[in-house]
């Protein structure tokens, strides 16, 4: 398949720049893929859906607030510094904007509390930079930092996103982006799927940038994805390795979950504990091994998540769902509607 393909029109109204009220609110399209047929509910009928016997594999990655707002040293200019990832200790990888105006040597100055220098470019057209600061970095960065909500939704971070822009599974910040399937869960929605004897496990996926960014290549085996680090504890995989062996379901709690199991796939088509980076892309035609449902938003024209979400559904299918979802006025992206392929 072809970039091409995965294109869609989507109006601008569509595009969610809030929340819902309340978690749980959301919209629902369930797809069932056995005959396909397509139905549209509420989010809170997804315990409907579920089972007793049934694995939810959650992401318990937190984001983090990653932009500062900084002044270049002798000329004040203003710089965005986005955080991307900790190289070493007070070493980051990030990305500037404008990016033509931070060089190598530059000193930028956040707040009175915190000073960088850019020590190095990246290949990827970011920065190398390293932080000096008297206390504790987290709370300093808590402090001065906003959310990341991601560049569609076009204003600036509110206090209701410093709630509503974290899922309730979030545990281990280092995201730069929500897991947006989770967003959709709150603990009576949990409560009563743990209540039906459904196990939770957890595994870890810190979303990165590149999660946004376009793929630019029609030939999408020269597409190449931002590796994203992941851990999957014993704890989590004994329990999706016994669900598997007893005959219960693999629910993939969005396509970060996706990812990382099919990371970690062994030839005897269970996972293992592990850590590590992954840049794995997923795109149709794909066999997958361990999910049997995905809970998922609706994603980005051309983007790697409607990708995934394509090779999980069927390609047909899946676009044809997104055209209805258009035609009934779903709310898309991060703070939008929610998926359900069965």
């Amino acid at each position: 398949m072809k970039l091409s393909d995965f294109k869609y029109n989507i109006p601008d109204k569509l595009i969610a720049q809030y929340p819902t009220k309340k978690r749980g609110d959301s919209r629902l399209m369930v797809l069932n893929r056995e005959n396909s047929s397509v139905e549209d509910r509420q989010f809170k009928d997804i315990i409907h859906y579920i089972k007793k016997g049934d694995c939810l594999v959650v992401n318990e990655t937190k984001v983090f607030p990653a932009r500062l707002m900084g002044t270049k040293d002798k000329t004040n200019a203003e710089v965005e510094i986005f955080l991307l990832r900790e190289l070493e200790t007070d070493l980051w990888e990030v990305l500037v904007k404008p990016a033509r105006k931070v060089r190598v040597g530059n000193k930028l100055h956040v707040g009175n509390q915190l000073t960088c220098e850019v020590v190095d470019n990246t290949i990827s057209g970011g920065r190398v930079i390293r932080f000096f600061y008297d206390g504790n970095f987290i709370n300093i960065i808590d402090k001065l930092g906003k959310v990341p909500l991601p560049p569609y939704i076009k204003r600036e971070p509110e206090n209701v996103d410093k709630e509503r822009y974290q899922s309730i599974f979030g545990t281990k910040r280092g995201a730069v982006a929500a897991p947006t399937a989770a967003l959709h869960f709150e603990k009576k929605i949990l409560k009563k799927i743990q209540h039906k004897g459904v196990k939770i496990a957890p595994v870890l996926l810190h979303v990165g940038l590149g999660t946004f960014r376009p793929v630019v290549v029609e030939d999408l085996t020269r597409h190449k994805m931002d590796s994203e680090y992941y851990e999957v504890s014993e704890e989590s995989a004994q329990k999706i390795n016994a669900t598997i062996n007893e005959g219960g379901r693999i629910i993939a709690l969005g396509t970060t979950v996706i990812r990382v199991l099919e990371t970690i796939v062994t030839s005897e088509g269970h996972i293992k504990a592990e850590h590590g980076w992954t840049d794995k892309f997923i795109y149709p035609p794909y066999d997958f091994h361990i999910a049997n449902m995905l809970i998922t938003n609706f994603h980005m024209p051309a983007s790697t998540l409607l990708m995934l979400v394509c090779a999980f559904g069927g390609p047909d299918f899946v676009m044809k769902a997104y055209r209805r979802a258009v035609r009934e006025k779903y709310r898309f992206f991060s703070y939008g509607d929610a998926m359900l392929i069965l």
